[in-house]
């Protein structure tokens, strides 16, 4: 697995398994908003479908909504994520961690309200109740080392736990104790 590395704004150097998609689905900060929340996602499309080209379709607004029946229930929805972790551990940038991604929506976390304004999203390629892949594990550990080496984040949440009855993902699949012991975060930072 290659090593991560971030460029000066928050864009993963690219390398054999690393590379970028920018979208536009993404603006500034707030200004001196510190980054300070992890979110993980989980997102297939089709629902359950791995490998395809269609969540980077998505994320760049070049999605042909004609290409799979459940896809018209996309119409006019644009966002993004920071990071999107394939099955076999393919990271695909789409936004500059210094950069928000259009990933959290209606959110909340830390009596504070629009989580995208101080947060970094991660999507992993999968669903709430399929096993997610050990490379994917690995590749979201080293993910989170870089980051947390670059940025004061003090929370690793997942998209269920700021979205509540809203969301669901990453969903009872992901093994929040794995990913502790992988990252050797401590337990103060995770749900």
């Amino acid at each position: 697995m290659t090593p991560l590395r971030l460029d000066r704004r928050g864009w993963l150097l690219p390398g054999p398994d690393v590379r970028h998609a920018p979208s536009p689905n993404c603006d500034a900060r707030p200004a001196g908003e510190p980054i300070r929340l992890l979110v993980v996602h989980n997102i297939s499309l089709p629902p359950g479908e791995f490998g395809g080209p269609y969540v980077e379709q998505l994320f760049t607004n070049r999605l042909d909504l004609n290409a799979h029946p459940w896809f018209a229930r996309l119409q006019g929805l644009h966002v993004s994520a920071h990071f999107f972790v394939r099955r076999d551990a393919q990271v695909v940038q789409f936004v500059p961690a210094d950069g928000r991604a259009w990933h959290a929506g209606v959110s909340f976390f830390a009596d504070r309200q629009r989580c995208n304004d101080f947060s970094i999203g991660i999507e992993l390629e999968g669903t709430d109740t399929l096993p997610y892949t050990d490379a994917q594990y690995a590749r979201l550990a080293q993910l989170t080392r870089v980051l947390r080496s670059r940025y004061p984040l003090r929370a690793v949440r997942g998209h269920e736990h700021i979205a509540p009855g809203r969301k669901t993902d990453p969903g009872p699949a992901f093994d929040w104790s794995r990913y502790r012991r992988d990252t050797a975060l401590p337990a103060r930072l995770l749900p």
